[in-house]
């Protein structure tokens, strides 16, 4: 899966390459499935696939339904909707009764662009976080989606999956070795003085940045968490006791999402200085995708300057 291909596409792809093995699996679409990219799975399997329709909240309890009786359903939808509008239903119908249904939120974040504040969704993390039993994935790369994909399959649980719009580089399919397990972040890169924790594209952005740092004589880690929750703290507790400084990094809400994560983690095993990049507790704002991205400081030159922060924090 060499060059770009944003993680919404790689997802859509995989999931009816999978269609065959997994003859249980069933989409829902909200009749998004051009932008969800769920259309593959559609042209593949047309009987397993339904078009509820703009009706999110219903396509949830329909899945919730699916899954009672032994399927297992992928809804697909915007974060914003899947988070925001269907709140209720994925809280009360999905992980209450602890429902294998995978809530799938595409176009997560700032990098929408265009289509401005009220659909760049910058609060589905935190808020899906907050539910009890509720499993948090954000892939990196187009291959770590595919890998997830099939992992969430196997998985027996409510689950979101955040997933990008825009196209990003394919890096995980060039580590050897690499693998995908649910809980377990992934140490991209190792480092002695700061440590760059990043989730879905801000990890490419975080290995950037500490090339970056290395020019300038700073030796800087960085960890892929692409399960929100439940956080690897283990591997988190460890970078603190070994860099002492860490510098989250994504595209949401430095409230809730996997700065307020891995704040709490350190907080309680090795509390050292965390430095956030994020969305500053703010609305999107309309734009191409990179000039939003550069307006709210989600950076490779950013980063470099709040893990200098964090390492002039260390006792």
């Amino acid at each position: 899966m060499a060059g770009k291909i944003a993680t919404r596409s790689a997802y859509g792809k995989a999931l009816a390459e999978l269609g065959a093995k997994y003859p249980n699996v069933v989409v829902l679409d909200s009749d998004l499935s051009n932008a969800t990219m769920s259309k593959f799975f559609a042209a593949e399997y047309p009987e397993r696939f339904f078009n509820v329709g703009i009706a999110e909240c219903n396509m949830v309890g329909v899945a919730a339904g699916m899954a009672a009786a032994g399927l297992k359903p992928f809804t697909n939808t915007f974060a914003m909707f899947a988070a925001g509008r269907a709140y209720e239903q994925v809280r009360n119908s999905v992980a209450y009764p602890g429902l294998g249904v995978v809530c799938v939120g595409t176009h997560g974040g700032v990098s929408v662009g265009e289509d401005g504040a009220t659909h760049q969704c910058i609060e589905d993390l935190a808020l899906m976080r907050a539910i009890p039993g509720m499993t948090v994935i954000h892939p990196c790369d187009g291959h770590e989606t595919a890998l997830a994909v099939e992992a969430l399959i196997n998985y027996d649980g409510p689950a979101y999956l955040r997933l990008s719009r825009p196209n990003t580089e394919v890096f995980t399919d060039e580590m050897e070795g690499y693998s995908f397990e649910i809980g377990k972040g992934v140490t991209m890169r190792d480092g002695a003085d700061v440590t760059l924790v990043a989730t879905g594209l801000m990890v490419g952005i975080a290995m950037d940045a500490a090339k970056m740092l290395e020019a300038e004589g700073i030796s800087a880690r960085v960890i892929n968490i692409h399960t929100i929750k439940p956080l690897d703290c283990e591997l988190i507790c460890k970078a603190a006791k070994e860099t002492g400084a860490i510098v989250t990094c994504e595209e949401h809400n430095i409230v809730g999402g996997l700065g307020g994560a891995v704040s709490e983690c350190v907080s309680g095993c090795c509390p050292v200085p965390v430095v956030r990049v994020g969305v500053e507790d703010q609305f999107g704002r309309s734009g191409k995708a990179d000039e939003c991205m550069a307006y709210f400081g989600l950076t490779a030159e950013n980063i470099c300057a709040k893990a200098k922060a964090a390492i002039a924090l260390k006792k």
